[in-house]
């Protein structure tokens, strides 16, 4: 039931934000408060109360709008808002547990210990995988390079690596000579 209602509420509560933001609302944004709702009530589906998990939820919903229109501004390259949604939404989500949890949470008459420890992993977990992906991407950058050719990038990588389109040509506007043999092929097959 947490599972549900936070995803719920995340939805509801992103839309709102959207609409509050730009004056319409936003799919993307709605469905990545869905999304957003249900990975902040992860770390604590078990031990947080329905009230709690609602709140969660959108709480989350909120923080994932304004978390993807941070990471655009500061232009980290996200198109699908992955960082906001599991990364910050995440992070949220386990400190929810040390407020909210009704073993020992700060608004369920527990002491700061829990969100004290749930702080110290969320900080574990971001030097650990922050710090990781930066070596391995470093490496990946004087190795085989992390981008593709300006010419491969506009035709499209389902284009210039496999050669076919991956969403139908309704969808599609050709960019350029790959993409229109890439048209060609997938209308003979």
């Amino acid at each position: 039931m947490t599972t549900n209602l936070a995803g719920c509420a995340g939805t509801i509560a992103a839309l709102i934000t959207s609409w509050l933001l730009f004056k319409k609302p936003d799919p993307t944004f709605t469905l990545n408060g869905t999304l957003a709702g249900l990975v902040a009530i992860t770390a604590g589906c078990d031990v947080i109360p329905v009230p709690y998990a609602i709140l969660t939820g959108a709480l989350a919903g909120v923080l994932v709008v304004f978390a993807v229109v941070f990471f655009d501004r500061i232009r980290i390259d996200d198109p699908v808002g992955a960082v906001s949604v599991h990364g910050m939404c995440g992070a949220f989500g386990t400190l929810a547990v040390g407020f909210f949890s009704a073993d020992g949470g700060l608004f369920c008459g527990g002491g700061i210990g829990l969100l004290t420890s749930q702080a110290i992993g969320v900080l574990t977990a971001f030097a650990w995988s922050f710090g990781l992906a930066m070596l391995l991407f470093q490496g990946m950058k004087f190795t085989i390079g992390l981008r593709v050719s300006p010419e491969q990038e506009l035709a499209g990588m389902d284009v210039s690596e496999h050669g076919m389109l991956a969403y139908p040509e309704v969808f599609v506007v050709e960019t350029g000579p790959a993409a229109s043999a890439a048209m060609t092929h997938s209308r003979r097959a």
